[in-house]
């Protein structure tokens, strides 16, 4: 189909000075915009519709590969979210669309496709780009829109045999070319964290943590910081493990508040923890509930906000609540709650939650062995949709956790 056959009509009124009743219709055809024009006013489309300018005719297929096309979408300030979906071996790329709320699948980078790389799992977002572990401990980074992926140089730690307790990743806020991925790692009180940068292509060498001299989080501790020990409804004393799915054990987010990178981590035991990079400090935060009360837990970042998900169950019922800490106070306060009617049903499921946050929306993904369902809860109007079932080739999957990220072509790995 040629270019000539996508023509849009304009009525443009205009008096004629011979007869003032008299209009004029004009027609103007896309044909007639010069190409930096036309790339701005494509660069406005939905994602999803960047994957339709190929079979649209010679030009817009032209533009779709155009170096000027990209650096147009780089100026759109943001993108509706996608949420890349995981699950236990699948061999393809499935995201939910927030703007059209719909399912789709993506062709999965060639290099994930590699038999050597087929048990990467997806572990950090942000931007337009994925970051995915290996099992060897090194990293790839992929733009799931494009298709583009490239495998970092290999980590290596000089402290050997330390855990690794957070990944997180960033892109630069003036374009989506430059990135950096941030590891914590090591046991509380003792952590380290480790950058790679993508401008440099390696990464930078290890950094001590110390304790934040004015924090008393001490008290909040438990006895061991890898068990929790609560009583069961039948008062026996249970010993467990935080648990959470593989591609969410390393649960974490990044902020750059007053020109302070923080990252936050849950602790083994349920604790939020602190890591500011700029001051090369920690914390912990108090419990949100004692240690011996049945809860799942995940912290997610939405607007440059660290906040933390809660399902827990209370009074023959279950409760999901959205928590922000209070720094000045030093006290956690609730400012969002889905309706008891609808929670109610997951009483007794023991239920796992898995939760990403994008804008003033948070993807939760709930998980037991008689439950596996997706809500979207919505900050500002506390408005929470349970989504459909994503169903490949007549068959429901059931997805283990989200990743957040804007579907934008021109990000760069």
């Amino acid at each position: 189909m040629e270019c000539n056959d996508q023509r849009v009509s304009v009525s443009l009124k205009r008096k004629s000075p011979e007869n003032g009743d008299h209009v004029l219709f004009n027609t103007f055809s896309l044909d007639d915009l010069n190409e930096d024009l036309f790339e701005r006013i494509l660069s406005w489309l939905q994602t999803s519709t960047f994957f339709r300018l190929n079979s649209v005719c010679k030009r817009w297929k032209s533009v779709a590969a155009s170096a000027s096309f990209k650096l147009a979408c780089s100026h759109i300030p943001s993108r509706e979210p996608w949420f890349l979906m995981v699950a236990p071996n699948l061999n393809q790329s499935v995201i939910f669309d927030s703007a059209e709320s719909t399912w789709k699948r993506l062709n999965h980078p060639s290099l994930l496709q590699e038999e050597s790389n087929q048990d990467c799992m997806p572990v950090a977002a942000s931007g337009g780009l994925i970051c995915y572990r290996k099992s060897s401990g090194n990293f790839i980074v992929t733009n799931p829109v494009t298709g583009s992926c490239r495998e970092l140089p290999p980590l290596q730690l000089a402290s050997q045999n330390q855990p690794l307790d957070a990944i997180v990743m960033s892109t630069s806020s003036k374009d989506q070319i430059s990135f950096k991925i941030v590891l914590v790692f090591g046991e509380l009180p003792n952590l380290l964290f480790k950058v790679y940068n993508s401008g440099s292509n390696c990464w930078e060498g290890e950094t001590a943590l110390r304790r934040k001299t004015e924090d008393n989080s001490m008290e909040y501790d438990s006895t061991d910081d890898n068990v929790v020990y609560f009583l069961s409804k039948a008062g026996i004393v249970v010993a467990s493990n935080m648990q959470r799915s593989p591609s969410k054990q390393f649960s974490s987010v990044i902020t750059n508040k007053n020109d302070q990178e923080i990252v936050y981590f849950l602790s083994y035991s349920g604790n939020v923890v602190a890591c500011n990079l700029t001051c090369k400090c920690f914390s912990e935060y108090p419990r949100l509930l004692p240690v011996y009360n049945e809860y799942s837990i995940d912290v997610v970042e939405c607007n440059g906000e660290m906040l933390v998900v809660l399902l827990s169950e209370f009074l023959e019922t279950t409760t999901l609540r959205v928590w922000k800490y209070d720094e000045a106070n030093r006290g956690w306060h609730q400012i969002a709650a889905m309706p008891a009617a609808n929670s109610h049903e997951w009483y007794g499921k023991k239920a796992d939650i898995n939760c990403v946050g994008a804008g003033n929306q948070i993807f939760i993904c709930l998980n037991s062995t008689e439950l596996c369902t997706y809500v979207m809860c919505d900050l500002e109007t506390n408005k929470w949709v349970e989504l459909p079932n994503c169903c490949i080739n007549g068959q429901v999957i059931d997805f283990m956790s989200a990743f957040s990220f804007e579907p934008r072509i021109e990000a760069s790995v």
